[in-house]
């Protein structure tokens, strides 16, 4: 089973993007559960909060891989959280540290696309912006997993994604 984890900043079209995959292939996927979490309880989050969003994301993600979905899209996973941990209060839980469910490819999404404020959203200015993507791809180089950068507006940010998901099979 392989499994395929949407990577990035917020309002980097990961929630639309994810839904496009899942279809193509014929799938399933988890959804982002810090949404619902935000949604729910309001964006005033601690730290606490960001370990109970990654582990819930995580055992979502347990029980999906027990269907035999293959592949599993995720839209985030913990490494994200860690990301939000680190744009909020510079620095993370060590529960981030010990986790070690990371997928077999990270698709870490551009900053390209505009910023929407939909209620949920916190870092929309553009240093905002650029800080969040370099710590997300700085959290994939720490880890040392594997990942393509997905750029493009469209139809082509859906191209990206699926040629970075064809070289990764073609490497196996």
């Amino acid at each position: 089973m392989i499994t395929i984890c949407l990577h990035g900043p917020e309002s980097t079209g990961k929630s639309t993007l994810i839904e496009q995959l899942a279809a193509r292939f014929g799938t399933i996927f988890v959804p982002e559960y810090g949404r619902t979490f935000a949604e729910t309880h309001g964006t005033n989050f601690s730290m606490a909060d960001l370990v109970e969003i990654a582990q819930t994301h995580d055992a979502m993600t347990r029980a999906a891989l027990a269907t035999g979905a293959d592949p599993l899209f995720l839209d985030t996973d913990p490494l994200m959280t860690a990301v939000w941990a680190a744009m909020l209060f510079g620095d993370r839980d060590p529960w981030f540290a010990a986790w070690r469910g990371t997928a077999d490819l990270y698709l870490l999404l551009d900053i390209d696309l505009p910023w929407i404020d939909d209620g949920t959203r916190l870092f929309g200015s553009a240093a905002a912006r650029r800080r969040f993507f370099d710590l997300s791809r700085a959290e994939l180089d720490r880890r040392g997993v594997r990942y393509a950068l997905v750029s493009g507006q469209g139809p082509d940010r859906l191209a990206a994604a699926l040629a970075a998901i064809e070289a990764m099979r073609l490497d196996e």
